[in-house]
């Protein structure tokens, strides 16, 4: 009874659009939230297949993609301050972010396959080392989470001028 208040899912639903129409920037945020709680929950296996493989850069692409993750945060929440027009410069520093993390995750997936798939002793993805594949899967996971990241905010300025074509006035 208690979850029942007054106006129910239709409230709760009007009042979430009408925070998206004062910050639109939410959305995309959330994109990158997602991508930095799948990269942090995949870390153990990500530190087990680069412990395991050990190709060249594995590591410095596990760092820099851990510490863009946690950095994009803080660019992300300058580029947009509270009731102020977004900073272009910090946008700038974000897209970069975004395209370093989009490239570490590449480099870092392209030594799983290389090392997989090799003529010469590759190795064996068995149930010793199923974490290669938990590994595979959550880096490109993030990956995908960054790169809807990149693609809200370049279509922010239109989805935000839809978002606010909604009537969001209350029934009395």
């Amino acid at each position: 009874m208690a979850l029942k208040k007054k106006g129910g899912i239709k409230e709760f639903v009007r009042k979430t659009i009408v925070s998206l129409k004062r910050s639109p920037q939410n959305i995309p945020l959330a994109a990158l939230a997602a991508a930095f709680v799948i990269y942090s929950l995949g870390l153990s296996a990500i530190a087990d297949t680069t412990a395991r493989i050990n190709g060249a850069n594995m590591g410095q692409c596990e760092f820099a993609a851990m510490l863009f993750s946690i950095l994009a945060f803080v660019v992300f929440l300058r580029a947009f301050p509270r009731r102020k027009k977004a900073d272009k410069v910090m946008l700038v520093i974000l897209a970069l972010m975004l395209t370093g993390l989009v490239s570490a995750d590449a480099v870092y997936l392209t030594r799983i396959t290389e090392a997989t798939t090799r003529a010469a002793d590759p190795i064996i993805v068995d149930r010793s080392s199923v974490y290669i594949v938990t590994a595979y899967n959550a880096v490109m996971a993030h990956s995908i989470c960054v790169c809807v990241t990149a693609g809200l905010l370049l279509l922010m300025p239109l989805y935000s001028k839809a978002i606010r074509k909604i009537n969001t006035s209350a029934d009395l």
